[in-house]
């Protein structure tokens, strides 16, 4: 493994240095055990730890398929999945590895007793499998996490649509929190030059599910003027919705819970803000009964902000709690296009205030390889850039994903994996010195 970092860090190999190195036979990644299920049984979603569920193992690399590829993970990252995977909820991810076992012989590697988890990276290609001609050996990469089969026309008009869709490193083996991943070929996107190996590693996922969710056709078709309510505003999903909608030209209706966090959103350059937990928002009055009250001074305080208008859009992610002032707020014929659901999947609202306001409500889920791969081009284009924070060694991710469990974190928490330490990875620095304030924005060791 030494060998291959010391390949990357050189910054003078070539393809056939890399095509040269040997593959080793096993590997650092962070596993969950299926003889873990039920360690968390009677415990609240709350409490359960996932320093407790998480383990750093060495594992075999896993054979070489075809369209497939071996990556030398350097950095990687942790999303709400990984959370859900850690926590066993809200089901156990070794279900799905067993379903894609079932599939055919090369899915049966996925089925095993442990489960690398992790839906983000950006490394450096090792080797590819038979029919891969888009990439080669020492290409510097960030993946997508959208795995499809594409055997069904279901998936043809839009891989999201595909039977047998899934995302990878959370309903497939060998994700990203680890020195070595494998992925479909047809995953890998250009790295962005200007940044590190950690910044570019903290959006895919985050970056991709919110261009769908807001700007795609298949999600809000955000346009220009649109007034965008956007739920957690400064964290790992609405941080990247928040500037998205500054820079297509719409005007976001920041939700925050902190000062702090309120602070941030103004650096990105949103100027209508709600900081909920000062204005002491509460949508239910208890855990079975919402308060419309709340909802009509909701509506009110956006008004307020908006010159008198209700929103267009409302970027929903939070889900249960949230979700029936989401319906409520949103304008005539307006849209709630909706993700996620981490304070809960059963989400209840006034139905009359959708079907007589002729509102809509879309499920928006990851996206598919074109939305991906335009979202990444705004990263390399420097208009959107990472919202990174903090940063983890690859032996503290289970306590990464305990803080974006307990809502400790900002923006996105990263995991370094074969690269050493933070910094490293940047080939454009002309470039890198003109974004560097919005870079560091969520980097407040860096002001």
């Amino acid at each position: 493994m030494q060998e291959i970092i010391d390949t990357i860090l050189s910054g003078e190999a070539v393809s056939k240095d890399f095509a040269n190195l040997a593959i080793p036979e096993a590997y650092r990644g962070n596993v969950l055990l299926k003889e873990d299920i039920g360690i968390f049984d009677g415990v609240p979603s709350a409490d359960k730890d996932p320093r407790k569920s998480v383990h750093l193992r060495d594992v075999p690399t896993p054979e070489l398929g075809l369209g497939e590829a071996l990556v030398a993970v350097m950095a990687s990252s942790v999303n709400y999945n990984t959370v859900w995977s850690s926590i066993f909820e809200p089901v156990p991810t070794f279900g799905f590895l067993e379903r894609y076992g079932r599939r055919n012989e090369l899915a049966r590697r996925h089925d095993l007793p442990y489960h690398v988890i992790g839906s983000d990276m950006a490394g450096v290609v090792l080797r590819t499998g038979a029919g891969v001609n888009a990439w080669k050996p020492g290409d510097e990469v960030v993946a997508h996490c959208l795995s499809v089969e594409l055997e069904s026309p279901d998936g043809h008009g839009d891989t999201m649509l595909d039977s047998e869709q899934r995302v990878w490193g959370f309903e497939t083996n060998f994700g990203g929190l680890a020195e070595i991943a494998l992925v479909k070929a047809n995953q890998l996107m250009p790295k962005p030059p200007h940044l590190t190996w950690e910044e570019a590693a903290s959006s895919g996922l985050v970056n991709s599910t919110a261009y769908r969710q807001l700007v795609s056709r298949n999600g809000a078709g955000m346009k220009q003027g649109d007034n965008v309510l956007i739920w957690g505003a400064s964290g790992g999903l609405g941080s990247y919705a928040t500037q998205l909608a500054l820079v297509g030209g719409a005007n976001p209706i920041c939700v925050v819970s902190s000062e702090e966090k309120a602070g941030i959103c103004r650096a990105m350059g949103a100027e209508a803000i709600i900081d909920r937990q000062a204005e002491d928002y509460r949508f239910w009055s208890d855990e079975r009964t919402q308060d419309p009250k709340e909802w009509r001074r909701f509506g009110k305080r956006i008004r307020e902000l908006t010159g008198g208008e209700d929103v267009d859009i409302v970027f929903e992610h939070p889900g249960r709690e949230t979700f029936g002032a989401s319906v409520y707020v949103a304008r005539k014929g307006g849209t709630i296009v909706t993700c996620a659901s981490t304070s809960g999947y059963m989400h209840e609202f006034d139905n009359r205030y959708l079907w007589m306001s002729l509102k809509r409500i879309i499920g928006s889920h990851f996206a598919n390889y074109r939305e991906a791969w335009e979202a990444n081009r705004l990263i390399v284009k420097g208009k959107i850039h990472p919202t990174l924070s903090t940063v983890y060694p690859l032996e503290q991710a289970g306590q990464a994903a305990h803080d974006v469990h307990r809502n400790l974190h900002k923006g996105k928490v990263g995991v370094l994996a074969l690269a050493p330490r933070e910094g490293l990875g940047v080939r454009d620095e002309e470039s890198r010195s003109k974004h560097i304030d919005a870079i560091n924005r969520y980097r407040t060791d860096r002001h």
